[in-house]
């Protein structure tokens, strides 16, 4: 954070400070997890369902922080009293993005694919200069502002994933800092139990081209026409990006290996270059199209372009992450969310995976679909069957729809089973694999990343072993809300 004094940090937030000097600096970060609390610090005191963050204070202001931003006095301890901590963040963050001079802040949004987009933009966008990006998914109204807020003077490019779960959801994240490129990636059926319609999440995702000024710039999925009837929803420039023949960042002659990984003939105003990804799956070539096109608006010479794109990793976890075992069984650890346009692309995937052994998919509930949830789930079972998946397990109940959809597609060969768990289905999966087969594990943060971290230890035909390891951390202060779509 920019370093900011104690009364300046009060003014922003309009809040009241308490027991403290006002000319004390805040000069670290701003964190609501004790734990990373580092000197100099800022500590945000959240009441969370379980932990009181207030309960850290004395603990944070051991590890160096200069203050703690909460909602009840605390004795002893130098606060700036809020209404709402979250509020407040929103606020500091809002008050401190004019102070860094020469900030290019580049949204990212849609219903899957903005984690691993924001995360190729952050590294093609550092070979330009000082990039900051969220780590995971921290796309909502406490994740976003978190983010900002790690931003300094030398801080070139800002990278904020942008999630919503309802209409004004990303115009409020806009406010907070407004960004100069905005990316929509797609409009699916992510949360549409909560939006109501897929017209409505579009609406809602369209927020993000709707804040651009008139220097700004829309990067659009040609190949999504919701996404492209956003172009007359923004007062910036429009850059298509996609396979269709008008997108201004085209790929043209896809193909993909037998590990599952897209090359394609880049074309773009500038010229042409090969690119070959080195990131597993075919649907990575929009993902890669739409941040080509904004790192070279940036400055990235084209002739530098090709060769940044194949250099690309993924760094956020349990998203295609495909690693291959001692025994020769490969693994594809999809498992942090699922909805059925991210489980298409993922059975896709895997069936792309040439290793010339049998493919099997462990897939778990799709939440938040609304009145379209026994369709979107009847459609992934019976996409995996018409694939020629050669083994399906189907992880609760709540998804038995997925193993119905699978079953009533006429003259496929492979197998079906619902299983009640994850203890249930890494069993079953363990003893079916063997050297040189493929498996995908994919669900809605439903605990389906169990069997994945089972299958990353002992080899096939080994005894159960999935424990209960928790997908997040349960530390002295909340961690970021449930995540947006």
């Amino acid at each position: 954070m920019i370093p900011t004094s104690l009364a300046e940090v009060t003014a922003a937030v309009r809040g009241r400070l308490v027991g403290a000097d006002p000319a004390a600096t805040v000069t670290g970060a701003v964190e609501f997890d004790s734990r990373l609390v580092r000197p100099g610090g800022l500590f945000v005191a959240f009441l969370g369902e379980q932990v009181d963050g207030h309960d850290y204070a004395a603990t944070a202001r051991a590890a160096g922080a200069v203050a703690t931003m909460g909602t009840r006095e605390l004795p002893g301890e130098p606060m700036i009293l809020v209404a709402d901590a979250r509020d407040a963040m929103a606020d500091l963050a809002r008050a401190l993005v004019p102070r860094l001079p020469g900030l290019c802040v580049v949204g990212v949004t849609g219903s899957s694919g903005k984690t691993t987009t924001k995360d190729l933009l952050a590294q093609l966008l550092g070979r330009l200069g000082a990039t900051v990006a969220p780590p995971g998914s921290f796309n909502n109204e406490l994740g976003l502002p978190h983010t900002v807020l790690k931003a300094g003077t030398g801080t070139r490019y800002l990278v904020l994933e942008m999630g919503a779960r309802g209409l004004g959801h990303i115009r409020y994240l806009c406010s907070i800092a407004r960004p100069r490129l905005g990316v929509v990636l797609n409009v699916g059926v992510s949360h549409i139990g909560e939006f109501g319609s897929q017209e409505r999440i579009g609406q809602a995702k369209g927020e993000l081209v709707e804040a651009l000024d008139t220097d700004g710039v829309a990067v659009l999925n040609a190949d999504d026409p919701r996404v492209r009837a956003m172009a007359g929803r923004t007062a910036g420039q429009v850059l298509l990006v996609g396979e269709a023949p008008e997108a201004a960042y085209r790929a043209v002659d896809v193909r993909v290996d037998g590990r599952g990984r897209a090359s394609y003939r880049l074309c773009t105003p500038a010229g042409e270059v090969p690119v070959a990804l080195a990131v597993p799956g075919r649907h990575q070539v929009g993902n890669t199209l739409a941040a080509a096109a904004v790192a070279a608006w940036c400055g990235l010479p084209l002739a530098d372009l090709g060769a940044a794109l194949g250099d690309l990793r993924l760094v956020s976890t349990r998203r295609m992450d495909v690693f291959t075992r001692a025994d020769g069984v490969t693994v594809i650890d999809d498992s942090y969310n699922a909805n059925p346009a991210s489980m298409a692309v993922a059975l896709r995937a895997l069936a792309d995976v040439g290793t010339g052994g049998r493919r099997a998919a462990v897939l778990g509930y799709m939440a938040e679909l609304g009145p379209h949830e026994r369709d979107g789930h009847e459609q992934t079972g019976r996409l995996a069957a018409q694939l020629g998946i050669d083994r399906l397990i189907v992880v609760g109940d709540n998804a038995a729809a997925i193993h119905h959809g699978a079953v009533a597609v006429s003259g496929w060969g492979g197998v079906s089973e619902l299983v009640v768990d994850q203890d249930e289905a890494t069993g079953r999966i363990r003893g079916w694999l063997r050297p040189g087969d493929v498996v995908l594990v994919k669900g809605s943060r439903y605990r389906t990343w169990q069997v994945a971290d089972a299958l990353r230890g002992p080899t096939v035909g080994s005894p159960d072993t999935a424990g209960d390891r928790p997908a997040g951390t349960t530390g002295s202060a909340p961690t970021a809300p449930e995540v947006a779509g």
